[in-house]
């Protein structure tokens, strides 16, 4: 439930980022090479690195509290860690999960767009479109095949999501991909582990068949219109 909750709250949010920050992005406005690198930097930061730099955040000495202390904002250090703060736990992995895998996607979308024929959108410039009519009724439906591969990726990888949530949470918050690793490497369990290996196996080939049998539909759609 713990990874299936994670994977709800967390692609939503990432999508919705990735689409916005790739339309900036392609507009290639003054400045927007440094900002593709900005938002690109976290791809090359493995998941326990990006664990340990949001921990030393949101740690209860961490540069979050030595700032909010400091201006004295507040009294005492926050709590983000620990049984008790599991809420306050969940939303740290969301915004680490978030600013470390909304990339991929962003790239993704982004080479979409690029590969996008600017005659349509001229076209629609002349048709008098507005700027939501063009993203609606152009951008939108051409990218279909970028959304569903960005998706696609980003769900799979989600069901295996590990490193961030056993680094900040351990096991106050049990996913599928960390309780085969308790099982497996701290409880020396192989059936239990390999039970969860399995459920992670026939959830990613569900979900896998489940997009590509989408965009076999549409292609097969298109086809016959």
């Amino acid at each position: 439930m713990n990874t299936l909750l994670l994977g709800m709250v967390v692609i939503p949010i990432q999508f919705v980022f990735a689409v916005g920050l790739a339309l900036l992005v392609n507009k290639k406005r003054k400045g927007y090479k440094t900002l593709l690198y900005i938002i690109a930097a976290p791809l090359a930061l493995s998941d326990i690195t990006a664990a340990l730099i949001s921990y030393s955040i949101f740690a209860p000495n961490g540069y979050l509290n030595k700032i909010l202390l400091s201006l004295n904002w507040i009294e005492r250090p926050i709590y983000f860690f620990g049984y008790w703060f599991k809420s306050r736990e969940f939303l740290v992995i969301v915004l680490t999960e978030v600013w470390r895998a909304t990339p991929l996607m962003f790239v993704i979308l982004l080479a979409g767009l690029q590969s996008i024929n600017q005659e349509y959108l001229e076209a629609a410039d002349v048709f008098g479109f507005s700027t939501w009519k063009k993203f609606v009724k152009i951008t939108l439906p051409l990218l279909k095949p970028s959304i569903v591969s960005a998706l696609l990726i980003r769900t799979l990888f989600a069901f295996q999501i590990f490193g961030v949530v056993w680094l900040l949470a351990g096991r106050d918050i049990t996913v599928l991909a960390g309780e085969t690793y308790y099982w497996y490497v701290l409880q020396n369990n192989r059936n239990i582990a390999s039970t969860y290996a399995l459920v992670i196996a026939l959830l990613t080939f569900i979900v896998g068949w489940f997009y590509i049998g989408t965009i076999r539909s549409k292609h097969l759609e298109e086809g016959v219109e």
